[in-house]
């Protein structure tokens, strides 16, 4: 300040729009200053309330969660050995469990079952659809005992993957 003969070890910023640039001013001074200087001075209120909303995220860009395209990683990779996301399933099998793996939506529609599916619920329904196929319950009919050998193969296929997936005796 002129006329102050007292050395000045203190900043005050020049202006919002240079905030590195300072003015080195005495304790007294600098106090002055700061109790008169308005950041906001001279912007309208959409203006203010656009700086306080930039400055909660530290004036970098933000967005809404799940606007960047969704998914951006790859589901396949995003497995859960732990089980810390649930289930210790792909990411894909936690937010659509009703969703089986394609190389088993065949062999359930050939049983007519739902996912996700349990052992015991694959036993039941296999073992009604085999006396309702069996020959001997059609009197050998034959398309029947086409669809059986269908059942049986679904029956297998299923059972397979089930087993892999839970490690309990069935």
């Amino acid at each position: 300040m002129p006329g102050c003969p007292l050395e000045g070890c203190y900043r005050a910023p020049k202006a919002r729009e240079s905030l590195r640039d300072y003015w080195w001013l005495c304790l007294d001074h600098v106090r002055m200053y700061n109790a008169t200087w308005d950041y906001y001075r001279g912007m309208s209120p959409g203006e203010i309330e656009a700086e306080i909303r930039s400055d909660a995220s530290w004036q970098r860009p933000t967005w809404p969660l799940g606007s960047l395209g969704g998914n951006f990683m790859e589901d396949e990779r995003l497995l859960d050995p732990l089980n810390l996301l649930g289930g210790g399933k792909r990411r894909r099998d936690r937010d659509a469990p009703n969703q089986a793996p394609p190389e088993l939506r065949e062999p359930l529609s050939h049983l007519q079952l739902g996912w996700p599916l349990t052992i015991q619920e694959l036993k039941t329904r296999y073992k009604e659809l085999a006396k309702r196929l069996h020959p001997d319950a059609n009197g050998g009919d034959r398309t029947a005992e086409d669809k059986l050998k269908t059942i049986n193969a679904a029956y297998a296929t299923l059972r397979r993957k089930l087993a892999v997936a839970t490690p309990v005796s069935a």
